[in-house]
This record gives C-alpha cells, sequence and structure tokens, in this order.
C-alpha cells in the first residue's frame, strides 16, 4: 500500500505543476480514506511546488520522494540538498528584487503621467504636497484634525481601475486614527467636511511608495480613493 499512496501523492504534484512532462499521471479513485489522505497530502506538497514558480524534472522528483519513503540511499547529502535549495532560494530572492525595481520604475513614470494630466481636469485641485483630490459631495459639518479619529467609507482602486480595498463591499465603515495612515489620507481627511465624499489621487510618495502594499499595491503605485467622511469619533470613548 505504501506504493499506492506514494502514486496518489506524485500525480497530484503532477498536476499541480504547470511544466510539461512525458510523465502521464494514471487515473486516481478515492474510494478509501488512505487514498483520501493521500491526495489531499499530495495538494499540498504540489501547492508548495507551484509556489516556487520554478521547473522540475518530474521524474527525478518522484525519485527522490520514493527513494526517501522507501529508507534508500540518497542520491545528494543532506548538506549538498541544502546547498542546492539555497542557492535555489537566493537566485529567486535575486530574481524578485530585479522585478520589484523594474515596476518601481515603470509605475512611477506611468504614475507621474497620469497626474500631471489629471491635474488639468476641471474640478481637480492640486495641494502643495501633489496630493490632487475632487469633490464629489459637498456639506457643512466640522474637519477633523491630524489627532481625531474619524469614520468613513471608501473604496481604493489602481490606475487600471483594480479595486484593492472597499469597505462598501464589507458593508461596514471603518474608525482609525488620522494620524496613523497613509500621508495622503493624513491630508486629503482634513480637507473634508463631515458629510462630504472626495475622490482622492494619491502619489506614491503620499502612498507605500517603493515598498508597496501587499501582492496587489506594486512599488511606486499611484493610487485613488473616494473617501465618504461619516464622522469625527471622540479618541477616548474608543479605549
Amino acid at each position: 500500500m505504501k506504493k499506492a499512496i506514494i502514486a496518489s501523492v506524485c500525480v497530484a504534484m503532477l498536476a499541480a505543476c504547470s511544466q510539461q512532462s512525458e510523465v502521464k499521471p494514471a487515473a486516481v479513485a478515492l474510494d478509501n480514506d488512505k487514498a483520501k489522505l493521500s491526495y489531499a497530502i499530495g495538494m499540498d506538497i504540489g501547492s508548495s511546488l507551484k509556489s516556487l514558480s520554478a521547473e522540475f524534472d518530474r521524474a527525478t522528483l518522484i525519485a527522490a520522494i520514493n527513494d526517501r519513503l522507501d529508507g534508500k540511499d540518497m542520491k545528494l547529502t543532506d548538506e549538498d540538498a541544502g546547498k542546492v535549495k539555497q542557492e535555489f532560494f537566493k537566485q529567486q530572492a535575486e530574481k524578485r528584487a530585479k522585478e520589484q525595481a523594474e515596476k518601481a520604475v515603470k509605475n512611477k513614470a506611468e504614475g507621474e503621467k497620469f497626474l500631471a494630466e489629471n491635474a488639468k481636469k476641471p474640478g481637480v485641485t492640486v495641494t502643495a504636497s501633489g496630493l490632487q483630490y475632487e469633490v464629489l459631495q459637498a456639506a457643512d459639518g466640522p474637519k477633523p484634525k491630524e489627532s481625531d479619529d474619524v469614520k468613513v467609507h471608501y473604496r481604493g482602486t489602481l490606475l487600471d481601475g483594480t479595486e484593492f480595498d472597499s469597505s462598501y463591499k464589507r458593508g461596514q465603515p471603518i474608525t482609525f486614527p488620522l494620524s496613523g495612515v497613509i500621508k495622503g489620507w493624513t491630508e486629503g481627511v482634513q480637507l473634508m467636511n463631515v458629510g462630504s465624499k472626495f475622490r482622492f489621487y494619491i502619489p506614491a510618495d503620499l502612498a507605500y511608495g517603493e515598498r508597496g502594499a501587499g501582492a496587489t499595491i506594486a512599488p511606486n503605485s499611484t493610487l485613488i480613493f473616494e473617501v465618504e467622511l461619516l464622522g469625527i469619533e471622540d479618541p477616548a470613548k474608543a479605549e
């Protein structure tokens, strides 16, 4: 049964990897608990391998798994295997760093071009810092100070329209200290009256800069936010 488990794991890995190979996975029947467990573990292994974005020799990969499970002498020592993997991850890190640097240059140029054109549009105001905004809905409520906590609804997008965050979609506004967010928000929301709605065009240096944020906001991304200021909260009551 050990061979059946190995076969199930390998089939899952073969299905998860994107590279073509002469190895053809056989059909698998998940008709017992051992087969299901084998497939479930294989799914995890396949996901881990796929996340590496590397080309694998699948036959060699399967052979190594079989050798390890069967207790055979390995063709690489643990030390040598560690060196191989260390070099691989080093190369991967260098590749990612290069890609991020290229994205940063590209995004900076695109953001500067967009903001230069956007500043010419009617209704767009540009502040001394480079922040741009439009008043979508005016109101006459009070304006917050940097030391205040504010309650807002908002939607954030990239220049291509990709939405990366939205309190509207979550169905719940958010309350936060105005001093604890990106510079574009800290400056921009202080321009708003409670009850108003603005659209902000935030240059990268007033947003997340060269570091970006998460998987969606790349380095040097110019961001667009629609913000609705619902209220000014008393920080003492939130404690």
